[in-house]
């Protein structure tokens, strides 16, 4: 069985879980998540925590306790907390700029960048060459940090591009005559 599935997931004050056997909804001061849920797995509520245990005793039962575990937990850390992921600008010319919803990047193409943020989504440029994406589904925000960068990796000779904030780039040495 899997040992993250052991661990309970403890709930904060003022977050609001409700099980039902399709799904399951979280609901705090941030918003609400909702995700289905799998048969594999049985939850209970008890005393302010969650405990996840598989159903039967199948190997993907045991997996699927410690997946959904982990899911419910960034759930909670997400109505909760919130997540974020900071980008930095790396390169002469590189700029971000932050509109409502909508990012505008120039990135040394002949044209800016526009980059539309899904609802509930928050894109902030605390300077020009950084962009902080905040919100409460860890996997909405990762996942357009990741469509971000894509617009321009960091490259291996100069490592200009855009990168996470704390990422280390290999660079490169040169050709030599």
């Amino acid at each position: 069985m899997s040992r993250v599935g052991k661990m309970p997931v403890a709930i904060p004050q003022g977050v609001d879980v409700t099980v039902t056997a399709d799904k399951i909804s979280v609901k705090g001061s941030l918003g609400t998540l909702v995700r289905p849920m799998n048969a594999l797995v049985k939850i209970t509520s008890e005393g302010g925590k969650l405990s996840f245990a598989p159903s039967d005793d199948s190997t993907a039962a045991g997996a699927m306790s410690g997946t959904v575990r982990a899911l419910v937990a960034n759930m909670v850390n997400g109505v909760s907390k919130g997540f974020e992921r900071k980008l930095s600008l790396v390169g002469v010319g590189f700029r971000a700029q932050a509109t409502g919803q909508k990012l505008n990047l120039q990135i040394g193409f002949s044209h800016p960048v526009v980059k539309d943020m899904p609802e509930g989504i928050k894109v902030e440029c605390p300077t020009q060459t950084e962009i902080l994406i905040k919100g409460v589904d860890r996997q909405v925000v990762g996942q357009l940090a990741a469509e971000v960068r894509a617009f321009r990796p960091p490259e291996p000779y100069k490592g200009k591009g855009i990168r996470y904030t704390g990422e280390k780039v290999s660079i490169k040495e040169t050709k030599k005559k």
